[in-house]
C-alpha cells in the first residue's frame, strides 16, 4: 500500500514539472513576442531541433553494417520529409515515418 502512495506522489510531481516546463516560456514570452531574440529563436530553433533528432537518429537507430547501410532509418526519414512537404502537418510526417521504422524494423525487411 505504501508502494502505491508512493508511485501517485511520483506521478504528481512529475506531471507538475513536466506541466510547468511546458507553461513558464508562455508565460514569460507572452509579453516579449516582439523581441529579434524570440523571433530568431521562433524562427530557427525548431529546424535545429529537428537536424539534431534526425543526426541522433541515424546515428543510433540505422543498422549500418547491412548490404544496405542505413537503410533502415534511411528511408523513413525520406518518406517524414516527403510527406512533410507535401502535406505541411508534422504530425502527420512524424507519425508516418514512425510507422514505416517500426513495419521496417519489426517484421525484419532490409536484412544484412
Amino acid at each position: 500500500m505504501a508502494e502505491s502512495w508512493y508511485l501517485a506522489g511520483f506521478i504528481a510531481v512529475a506531471t507538475v514539472a513536466t506541466f510547468a516546463t511546458r507553461v513558464i516560456p508562455f508565460l514569460f514570452f507572452h509579453r516579449h513576442t516582439e523581441h529579434p531574440l524570440v523571433r530568431h529563436l521562433g524562427r530557427y530553433l525548431p529546424a535545429a531541433v529537428m537536424a539534431l533528432l534526425a543526426t541522433v537518429f541515424l546515428q543510433r537507430s540505422a543498422t549500418w553494417n547491412n548490404a544496405l547501410p542505413g537503410l533502415d532509418a534511411l528511408l523513413p526519414a525520406i518518406l517524414v520529409v516527403t510527406i512533410h512537404l507535401w502535406r505541411r502537418n508534422a504530425l502527420l510526417s512524424i507519425a508516418s515515418g514512425t510507422i514505416a521504422y517500426m513495419v521496417i524494423v519489426q517484421m525484419n525487411l532490409i536484412q544484412a
